[in-house]
């Protein structure tokens, strides 16, 4: 029985112009991706645009791959910035474009429930934890960008401290001061909400 490649066993190959290798790694990390940079844009059509245009950069930027940090950190980090560039474009040209942190059905699966939050059954219970994760989500949106990605990429996608601070290109002292500071800027404002 074969074992699958490596991520590293695969950039090899695609950097050596086996394009084959490149798609098994599109294929493995297409719907992180996705996910990810559907964190920066409401629009669904938008986000597998954004997905893809970083794919297409990750090719092209293929050659300059050290192998320093894992294949999918540099990854992320390419499609941080694709995401953060699109929503730059799109401030300069006067569209309003935010997070998907608020309204719509997609938001809704994107946020975990708490576990806590999960067994109520009165309407006035489900009505208070649907006040809550919306309380979350605009906590989330209000945060300054460099937190909310910090924040992003560690609750919602998973990753390190080591890994955020390769897709932000800053120290993890940085990184785990970020994640604090959105932490606590999200705890204080559903504070109020806990109390009640």
């Amino acid at each position: 029985m074969a074992t699958e490649p490596t991520d590293q066993e695969l950039v090899l190959r695609a950097q050596q112009g086996d394009r084959r290798a490149f798609d098994l790694l599109v294929v493995k990390y297409q719907h992180r991706v996705l996910r990810l940079v559907g964190r920066f844009v409401r629009d669904p059509d938008q986000a597998f645009d954004l997905a893809q245009e970083a794919f297409i950069k990750a090719y092209r930027a293929l050659g300059n791959f050290r192998g320093e940090s894992a294949f999918y950190t540099w990854l992320y980090r390419i499609a941080v910035n694709t995401a953060k560039n699109q929503l730059a474009a799109h401030a300069r040209e006067g569209y309003s474009v935010s997070l998907n942190s608020g309204g719509g059905d997609e938001s809704e699966e994107s946020l975990p429930e708490p576990e806590a939050l999960r067994d109520y059954a009165s309407p006035e219970d489900m009505a208070a934890t649907n006040e809550l994760e919306a309380e979350i989500r605009a906590a989330i949106k209000a945060l300054p960008e460099d937190l909310r990605t910090a924040l992003t990429l560690r609750e919602m996608e998973g990753l390190s401290y080591e890994e955020i601070a390769v897709v932000m290109n800053c120290p993890i002292g940085t990184v785990r001061s970020r994640i604090f500071r959105a932490r606590e800027a999200v705890e204080e404002r559903i504070r109020p909400l806990l109390n009640a």
